[in-house]
């Protein structure tokens, strides 16, 4: 890039939940989880109350969880590698700029408050904010984002990716592993079942949250990148990680597997809504429900990984912020938003416009 456009110092944020780095970090990563608005609507001081309580009563069971890991999350680790993939990346699309990627954590270090601080000493000419949440939802990026513009008072003129549920490389990545377990299945039958971390439907009616069309729409592209048609596979939607006594987005993960028994079907299980190995990958799917599909009978029972740095989703996350650098505001990348939900930032953004 050459001309009055280059030299400029950009600066992009990659948001994620976080994960507690050993068995001390456990109990405040919870604290800091419950205690989000988005996450328990309550207000203060009720919520920090209640924040403190469910922290303390699910510590010692999520510290085993974690132990199953190594003792910590290896989000963080995972995060960072797709950072330095990304500046990579734009290193090679954008030599005349110096371009840096900084990651910020709604639950635990590095903290969004502290990724707002490096990124104001690093006085970026511009600001690409780009969510690690393919999909959006107001219990995800709307709560990052929110606590980014109250943490952020550094230069530099900002844009936002909202969303990818259709990204091409995205969805490339995901077909590619998708393809890879059904080769590893055979001739053996089985059932593809796309697992999306699961919220309550209320946040659908109630606040307009798009986070359910969108991964429907992530789903359907996957499918159909991965030829499941061609091949005669079946695949289903699923949610995983239900908390509380509310009633969640289904069906569930388990009950998916249940009916996958009841039809004698394998099932090869894909993360749909994460990007990174988390304690919902490395516990929830391969040991919690992989124990649930031996103790029915479900063979084989397969997991595609996260994308991590595969090289098609590194590109689409290069591709998103080049294409965002030219505008401002609050726009998705690549096909799958309606920007039809009342929730959806892009279109807040146009009605303030």
């Amino acid at each position: 890039m050459t001309g009055a456009l280059a030299g400029r110092r950009i600066a992009v944020v990659l948001f994620n939940l976080g994960g507690p780095d050993d068995q001390a970090s456990v109990r405040p990563f919870l604290f800091n989880l419950f205690r989000d608005p988005a996450i328990i609507g309550l207000p203060d001081p009720f919520r920090t109350w209640l924040a403190g309580l469910i922290s303390s009563r699910r510590e010692t069971g999520a510290q085993a969880n974690y132990a199953l890991m190594g003792g910590g999350s290896p989000l963080l680790a995972e995060t960072r590698q797709q950072a330095a993939a990304l500046e990579q990346a734009l290193g090679s699309r954008l030599p005349g700029d110096t371009v840096r990627a900084f990651i910020a954590m709604r639950y635990w270090s590095p903290l969004i408050e502290q990724a707002a601080a490096d990124v104001a000493a690093f006085a970026p000419d511009e600001i690409v904010l780009l969510p690690l949440y393919p999909q959006f939802s107001t219990t995800t990026t709307e709560s990052s984002l929110k606590a980014w513009r109250e943490a952020y008072a550094g230069p530099g003129v900002s844009r936002t990716v909202c969303c990818y549920p259709q990204a091409p490389g995205w969805i490339a990545a995901q077909a590619e592993a998708v393809r890879a377990r059904l080769a590893e299945a055979g001739h053996r039958s089985v059932r593809v079942l796309f697992s999306a971390h699961g919220i309550p439907e209320s946040l659908i009616a109630r606040k307009g949250d798009p986070y359910q069309e969108q991964v429907e729409a992530t789903c359907a592209a996957i499918a159909a990148a991965a030829g499941l048609g061609e091949r005669e596979a079946d695949w289903t939607i699923c949610y995983q990680s239900r908390v509380g006594p509310m009633k969640w987005l289904g069906p569930s993960t388990p009950e998916a597997i249940q009916r996958a028994a009841s039809e004698g079907v394998g099932v090869v299980v894909t993360p749909v809504a994460f990007v990174s190995e988390h304690i919902e990958t490395l516990v929830e799917l391969d040991i919690e429900y992989a124990e649930l599909a031996h103790g029915l009978g479900v063979a084989p029972y397969l997991r595609t990984p996260a994308v991590g740095v595969a090289a098609p989703f590194i590109r689409t996350l290069s591709d998103a912020v080049v294409e965002a650098l030219p505008r401002e505001g609050v726009a998705p990348y690549g096909p799958g938003c309606r920007a039809a939900w009342k929730a959806c930032p892009a279109q807040c953004a146009r009605k303030a416009a």
